[in-house]
């Protein structure tokens, strides 16, 4: 008792006590700042700084920027509990969500108003496609039959053109009667003031525009050279097919028109043959039976060889000996010595070729046809109605169709395409220009059928004017 007496009165004791108790109240504070430290930690993802008021309480500097969890900088007042900070960034957190909900909300808004425009939009776009597609089928049809009617007057304002001595005369002769063509005179043309065509704008190779009126060169390049005619050759199929049907019809007794109704069977060796080789082809299924009509058009207007082969046998029995009687035509035209051809769609042979000036005169002698002029200007026909094809086979003359609205100083009223490796595009065209002239121009090897379109629309453009 004495003893403790003592230690409470000794000099200094108060002086020692009060130290311990500053180390007590300093290793609280500590404990208590590695406690929010933690907690500022696992909440906020950042520390605070280490700075107490004199009451020993935690302060956070006043204007310092913290960083929470998510990356999003703010701005600390200082002082304050940790407590009241934490209910603020809460205060903080929901209002930024809140606003962010907001955000979002209206884009959904937006995008949904967007997705409703473009939804009205697509509808508005197929009606109206609906109705130009049924406007276009109605004004191609009148197309098609103006052009038809506009085809058989200029037949006859083209025939009055011409001089009488000069005027050919129709195939329409008996088969055992003699050729009234006098080739000599009919299918003679004369080159002697033809300039050359050195325009950038004509990429065709072979290139010729003839004045049909007065028989004669206007322009060309390499005309006189042999050429593929490729499908081109298709123009001497319906022109000897529909010479030899006139004749038959006579023999018979009976009319072309009535042949033209007659049907003919597709077999296995026509579509054998038309794919074997790659040719264009109208569609027609074995077995079905178009109409002798069909096969006209289906040769010409998209180039089939289905078409053309099943005609050539309607015809003659056999490709080949239809093919004879191709070449016994380029003979009657005068034109032997420089064509010649081995079949009736227009195949690469090295023994099938012509000049274009010998394709330029076989247009010309079909257009003199009224049947062959028909088929080679018309845009747009279908075929008849069979059981494979309910409502027939709708085909087109697309080289008519796309030269129709450019600017060639005049109409294009009959035209034929080809294509061949060999040759690559080709055409042979009858315009009737702005003047009234009457002209054919043919080109070949063209590296596209558009191409081949603008080559001969620059030609007309240029030496028709």
């Amino acid at each position: 008792m004495g003893n403790q007496s003592y230690r409470d009165n000794r000099p200094g004791e108060d002086l020692r006590r009060s130290v311990y108790d500053e180390q007590d109240r300093t290793s609280q504070r500590r404990s208590q700042h590695r406690e929010e430290t933690q907690y500022y930690y696992r909440e906020y993802g950042y520390e605070p700084q280490k700075t107490y008021s004199q009451r020993g309480t935690y302060q956070q500097p006043a204007g310092t920027r913290q960083t929470d969890r998510a990356g999003r900088s703010y701005a600390s007042d200082g002082g304050g509990s940790g407590e009241q900070r934490r209910e603020e960034y809460r205060v903080r957190v929901a209002r930024a969500k809140k606003k962010r909900m907001q955000e979002l909300r209206r884009k959904r808004r937006i995008l949904l108003g967007f997705g409703a425009l473009l939804i009205l939009g697509a509808a508005l776009a197929v009606v109206l496609t609906l109705h130009h597609s049924a406007k276009s089928e109605k004004e191609i049809a009148d197309i098609a039959e103006q052009s038809q009617n506009a085809s058989s007057q200029e037949t006859l304002s083209y025939m009055d053109s011409i001089p009488e001595d000069a005027q050919p005369v129709v195939s329409t002769q008996q088969a055992d009667a003699e050729p009234t063509v006098d080739p000599e005179t009919e299918y003679t043309v004369t080159d002697d003031n033809a300039v050359q065509i050195v325009s950038e704008n004509v990429q065709s190779e072979y290139a010729v525009l003839i004045d049909v009126d007065t028989m004669s060169v206007i322009a060309g390049k390499n005309y006189d050279t042999r050429i593929s005619p490729a499908s081109m050759t298709k123009i001497l199929t319906v022109l000897t097919a529909v010479d030899e049907l006139r004749a038959q019809a006579a023999e018979q007794g009976t009319d072309l028109e009535t042949i033209l109704d007659d049907t003919v069977e597709i077999t296995v060796d026509i579509t054998d043959y038309a794919y074997k080789n790659e040719g264009s082809i109208v569609g027609f299924d074995v077995g079905e039976q178009p109409t002798v009509r069909d096969l006209f058009y289906g040769t010409i207007l998209p180039s089939g060889a289905d078409a053309a082969a099943a005609l050539a046998v309607y015809v003659s029995g056999s490709q080949e000996a239809f093919v004879e009687k191709m070449n016994a035509e380029l003979e009657k035209l005068g034109l032997s010595d420089t064509a010649h051809f081995t079949n009736c769609v227009g195949l690469y042979d090295a023994d099938h070729y012509c000049t274009l000036i010998d394709m330029a005169m076989i247009l010309k002698a079909a257009l003199q046809d009224d049947l062959c002029l028909t088929v080679l200007s018309t845009h747009v026909y279908t075929t008849s109605q069979t059981e494979q094809h309910p409502d027939g086979i709708e085909i087109s003359n697309w080289f008519l169709r796309r030269i129709e609205d450019k600017d060639c100083h005049g109409v294009v009223e009959a035209a034929k395409t080809g294509f061949v490796n060999e040759s690559g595009s080709c055409a042979a065209s009858f315009q009737v220009s702005d003047s009234g002239g009457h002209h054919i121009c043919v080109t070949a090897n063209a590296w596209s059928a558009w191409r081949c379109i603008y080559d001969q629309v620059e030609i007309y453009d240029l030496y028709t004017n």
